[in-house]
């Protein structure tokens, strides 16, 4: 597999191209906040995920009987 999944039919010179268009509109010194807030944002959303299926795969403790 020549490229990412995720990037689709991207090429090395079209991820070199937006890399530099990133670098040129944000500056060197922007770009690692940048990843910084990218990273607790995936962390974040990855924790809500687990949380969600340890929700989905616990049996509930307080489930009522169905009203007849």
């Amino acid at each position: 597999m020549n490229h990412l999944l995720f990037l689709g039919n991207l090429g090395a010179g079209e991820i070199l191209l937006i890399a530099l268009i990133v670098l040129l509109l944000f500056g060197g010194k922007k770009i690692p906040e940048l990843m910084k807030g990218l990273g607790k944002g995936v962390r974040s959303f990855k924790e809500g995920m687990n949380n969600i299926e340890k929700d989905i795969n616990s049996p509930e403790e307080n489930r009522e009987a169905p009203k007849k």
